[in-house]
Order: structure tokens, then C-alpha cells, then sequence
């Protein structure tokens, strides 16, 4: 199993992000968890270069490797390649990244108005992204992204599966999800993890949960309000992904529209099992 969440892959978050138990990691090899380091960004092409390395050492032990997660750009960045964006000037990065979503996305209006009008101005990290790319190449990141490269998709024998539950389904499976990360355990994640006054900017401080239990131990919300403020984000979150998964994957990737219960995820298994037998 290769981790494909983004926000799976950092350490000491193991209730906040949903990761396998611990008594599931020793029913198969399990790569890519919880092996970052929260101070330290994984970008899409991080991950994709180290996912590439986990496909590649299961190959060499004969193993069929099953990347599972919701993170459509990570996918995507493995499967059809990264754009070549040269580095970014740290000086740029540390300016942009300084600055609220607000304020990147009324100077991205200026310097790169197709980026600015395909992004929500809410959309911090992917404004930030746009902004730092024209400063420090010159070059918009929608010219970048027409050019490729480093992807697996051609060198593989893909099995891809979706997974499309009923909407209805997934929202109870949204309100029990929050319920459990604020468990002690979750709320104990929480609080580790800010004690280590890390950039509030950083995806693992922006991961679902984070800020909503931040916020409870700061007394900045009562634990009611800070469920209700977590249900509301996962729920949103769910909507996001539900909408990438159900239209940018290509039309003949199967979907699996059942309820993910028990008969649920024997279809799933079972229609997995058939397709990487043939």
C-alpha cells in the first residue's frame, strides 16, 4: 500500500489525518505514511518522486503496488509528470508566503490574471504557487504546465478504481470522522504539534482538524462549536474532492458508486482483485 493523501504523509498526525491503524500496517508492507516531517512541505513533486521510488521497489520484489488516497494533484503529478518550474528564489517564497490568500490573489489580478481568474482568492497555497512562479521565472505557471515531464502513466499497467459512495453515506462518514479526531488522542496530536510553533502557513498546520482543535484548546471555541467548525470543513473538503474524482480522472476509469460498508468494499476488493489478475 503507497500512501496518496497529502496530509497522510506526516508523522505524529495518525488520528488527525485518518492514517492506517497500526494493527493495519501489519497486514502489508504500508509506504509513504507518516514519514514526514510537519515543518518540512511535501509538494506534489516531492511526493511524486518518492512515490515513484515505493512503485519501483515493490516491482523489484515482484509485489503489485495499490496507491490509495484522495489527493487528485498527487496522482496526477505521478501519473502525467510535473512541470519543469525551475526553484523558487527563497527571498520571493518567504515575501509571498508572508502575505495573506487576500492579498496574493489582488496581486496576482496584476501580474498573472489567467492564474488569478482560475483561482479562488481563498485558495492560499495554489495563489501563493501562481504569485512566486511569474516572480521568480518571469513566466505565468499556466505556460509552465503546458511542458511535462517525470510521469509513470506510459510505464505502467494501471488498474485505477474511484471511489463515488452516495452522497448521503459520505456525509455521515464526514460528521463520524471529526467526532473521532476529537478524541483524545486527536486532540493530543493537535496540541504536540502546535507546541512546535511551526508556520501557520504549512500544509500540516492547515490540515482539517488542526485549526478547528487549535482553536478549542485556545479556548477561542467551545468544543461544540469547534465540532460543528470541523464537521463543516470535512464536509466542504469531501465536496471538493467528490467533484475532481467524479470529473477530471479520464471517462474510462471505473467508478464504484455503492455505500463503502461491508458489501461495498467487497465490490471494491473484488472488482480490484479481477482487474489485476487479468
Amino acid at each position: 500500500m503507497i500512501n496518496a493523501d497529502s496530509a497522510q504523509v506526516y508523522a505524529n498526525l495518525r488520528i488527525i489525518s485518518a492514517r492506517p491503524t497500526a494493527e493495519d500496517e501489519t497486514r502489508a508492507p504500508h509506504r509513504l505514511y507518516g514519514y514526514r516531517d510537519p515543518a518540512q512541505p511535501c509538494s506534489a513533486a516531492d511526493w511524486a518522486a518518492d512515490a515513484r521510488r515505493a512503485v519501483a521497489e515493490a516491482h523489484e520484489h515482484g509485489r503489485s503496488p495499490v496507491l490509495v488516497g484522495g489527493t487528485g494533484l498527487y496522482l496526477r503529478t505521478l501519473l502525467d509528470g510535473i512541470a519543469p518550474v525551475p526553484e523558487i528564489d527563497p527571498a520571493i517564497r518567504e515575501s509571498v508566503r508572508s502575505f495573506s490568500a487576500m492579498h496574493n490573489h489582488a496581486a496576482l489580478v496584476r501580474e498573472d490574471p489567467a492564474a488569478a481568474a482560475r483561482l479562488r482568492a481563498s485558495d492560499s497555497s495554489r495563489v501563493a504557487r501562481a504569485l512566486e512562479v511569474i516572480r521568480s521565472t518571469g513566466r505565468p505557471l499556466g505556460e509552465w504546465q503546458k511542458e511535462r515531464s517525470g510521469g509513470i502513466g506510459g510505464e505502467v499497467d494501471l488498474v485505477p478504481l474511484v471511489l463515488l459512495p452516495p452522497r448521503e453515506w459520505l456525509h455521515r462518514r464526514c460528521d463520524i470522522r471529526f467526532e473521532e479526531m476529537m478524541s483524545e488522542q486527536g486532540i493530543e496530536e493537535v496540541r504536540s504539534l502546535l507546541a512546535q510553533g511551526l508556520n501557520p502557513m504549512l500544509p500540516a498546520m492547515r490540515a482539517i482538524g488542526v485549526r478547528e482543535i487549535g482553536a478549542f484548546l485556545r479556548g477561542e471555541l467551545t468544543r461544540a462549536q469547534a465540532l460543528e467548525a470541523g464537521r463543516t470543513a470535512t464536509r466542504q473538503y469531501a465536496k471538493r474532492q467528490y467533484t475532481w474524482f467524479s470529473r477530471q480522472p479520464p471517462a474510462d476509469w471505473p467508478r464504484l458508486t455503492e455505500a463503502l460498508d461491508c458489501r461495498g468494499a467487497e465490490l471494491a476488493l473484488a472488482d480490484l482483485h479481477a482487474r489485476l489478475s487479468r
